[in-house]
């Protein structure tokens, strides 16, 4: 597939001081120019994340309300519900929270929601369950700050909330005794791109702090904050980056029970770093929710023992491998229905099957632009009704595309880039047609196809072991601060590049007219083996890795395109 490579700007002037005061390669102070940090103190922050860069909690309104209540419950010996979502950044919220508050007061549960029988965030099922066992408080994590129905029927039966979520408010709060969210217009938070989990771990820091609770006590909590950071795709900046930066040491080197088993059960051999949670622990625990209960994940999370541990990250392995062979099941039937040429000439997908499995058609969307690079809808039926999942390109706002054809739904919501819709069965058809012809008039030809954002230029000559060990302190890597994609012009193949493997590319290159060399891989790179061996220049795109053999550590690239060099 074919990629548009877009190269970042960068202050210039910022970049020269920084190189005048830090004494590193001009280079890496370009990048650090790119992510808005200007003064040697903001450089030193940024390499060197620390415990007390945190922000006060009680900084976040209502936190005041929220512990008040909390204390007001534990002295009145009253239950506590800790309710959440059945992603994981809900689950990691819920197993947060519940193991805290759980070493100082006895009298609480945990509940989550059902997928499929009570959807999304805080359910009028969830209320009753939490009437009929005799709770008068619940904390609900990373949902229900647009739950104003739930909240009133809530009050109503004398059962008060405190809502912690980190999603964009709407015209009115929820009439909760507290609500912690720092996108409330009117909270003077510092930061305001924390996980569900981070809003959880935020309300013990405040309890801690309340208590006299020893710092180190919450040390044990950032295993899950770090995989909820990584998980929910937030940007790893500010206090998200700290908490990310603190929570992969302790992922990595004393994780709790449950990570510990997770880890062991997905054969996990290396340190692991945020991709690894993206990609390895995260899909785990959600497949909990998926494809079954989402109480399986705060089980695993929750584990006192390793024997505990162990048999709950083997259910949710089991879980996993069941949710990759229905995802690729839906895969391939989604891709041989766009088989059709009048499929491949449209600018949206918009496929709907009755038995596709409603937990992974987000998954499956997302595979799709894989394929087809363009604003993709997939639907199945659930209780008498279409339901989907939309997932859209970079630059693209599905939600309002959507918005657009309303008239034809149910119901709707979501953001700029991924959405969920339901509609009547007997709509999908003119759906389809409405969505096609939304898209076509509002896309920009461009944005179809895949863009590459390229931090710098470099050439090999300025890859070396000190560049690498400044770049590494980069990490962690996640959105608003991703691994720094490099290109390097006019290489040419030294004649050893080869396939490896069934379809890998094996690449050793040089630069036009100088000694220096470049080796890496690239990925399913065959397609470039033809352009590589005819010796034209060649431009590279890559991410640079550590690469060990034999004891022996190189520094190489991972190649994310090649072209032809533009003729002199």
């Amino acid at each position: 597939m074919k990629k548009r490579w877009v190269v970042k700007g960068f202050d210039q002037g910022i970049a020269k001081h920084l190189n005048d005061v830090l004494k590193i390669h001009p280079v890496l102070c370009q990048l650090l120019a790119q992510r808005s940090i200007a003064t040697f103190s903001e450089a030193k922050d940024f390499f060197r994340p620390e415990w007390k860069h945190l922000h006060d909690p009680f900084l976040m309104k209502d936190m005041d309300k929220a512990i008040a209540r909390i204390q007001s419950a534990m002295q009145q010996k009253e239950k506590i519900l800790i309710y959440g979502d059945y992603d994981v950044d809900g689950t990691t919220s819920v197993a947060t929270v519940y193991t805290f508050l759980k070493k100082y007061y006895n009298d609480l549960n945990y509940y989550l929601p059902d997928r499929y029988i009570e959807g999304y965030g805080i359910s009028h099922q969830g209320i009753d369950w939490a009437k009929a066992n005799g709770f008068q408080l619940i904390i609900a994590l990373d949902c229900g700050i647009k739950a104003m129905d739930k909240i009133e029927y809530a009050n109503n039966l004398g059962i008060d909330f405190i809502i912690c979520d980190h999603h964009l408010p709407g015209e009115e709060i929820p009439a909760a005794v507290a609500v912690l969210d720092p996108k409330r217009v009117d909270c003077d938070y510092p930061y305001k791109e924390l996980s569900g989990c981070g809003i959880g771990f935020k309300l013990m820091q405040a309890f801690a702090l309340t208590h006299s609770i020893p710092e180190a006590e919450l040390h044990s909590l950032l295993d899950l904050v770090v995989i909820s950071i990584a998980s929910d795709i937030v940007p790893i900046t500010g206090e998200n980056r700290v908490l990310a930066f603190l929570g992969l040491q302790q992922l990595n080197n004393n994780p709790r029970e449950g990570v510990k088993a997770l880890i062991k059960a997905s054969n996990a051999k290396r340190e692991l770093n945020i991709s690894d949670i993206v990609f390895i622990l995260g899909p785990r625990i959600n497949a909990a929710g998926r494809m079954d209960d989402a109480r399986n994940a705060v089980k695993l999370l929750i584990s006192e023992t390793s024997t505990q541990a162990e048999n709950n990250a083997d259910t949710l392995n089991e879980k996993n491998k069941a949710r990759k062979e229905v995802d690729e099941s839906i895969t391939n039937e989604a891709l041989q229905m766009l088989n059709d040429d009048s499929e491949q000439e449209k600018k949206s997908t918009v496929l709907f099957q009755p038995h596709w499995h409603k937990g992974v058609i987000g998954i499956v969307a997302s595979r799709m632009l894989d394929h087809y690079y363009r604003p993709t809808i997939i639907l199945t039926e659930s209780n008498g009704v279409a339901a989907g999942s939309a997932r859209s390109v970079a630059g693209y706002d599905i939600y309002n595309a959507i918005k657009s054809c309303s008239d034809l739904l149910e119901q709707f919501g979501g953001h700029m880039f991924a959405a969920g819709l339901t509609l009547k069965k007997e709509n999908v058809e003119a759906f389809k047609q409405r969505f096609e012809e939304v898209v076509s008039q509002s896309i920009d030809e461009r944005m179809l196809v895949p863009e590459i954002t390229i931090d710098a230029e470099i050439s090999p000559a300025d890859i070396s072991n000190r560049f690498y060990d400044v770049l590494k302190q980069f990490a962690p890597f996640g959105p608003h601060n991703m691994k720094p994609v490099f290109v390097s012009k006019r290489m040419v193949d030294t004649g050893h590049s080869r396939i490896v493997g069934v379809n890998h590319l094996k690449l050793s290159l040089m630069k036009t007219d100088t000694p220096y060399r470049l080796n890496g891989i690239a990925f399913s790179g065959d397609q470039y083996f033809d352009l590589v061996k005819s010796k034209v220049p060649i431009d590279i795109c890559y991410t640079l890795e550590e690469n060990e053999w034999n004891n022996i550590k190189t520094i190489e690239m991972n190649v994310r395109d090649i072209i032809a060099s533009e003729p002199i």
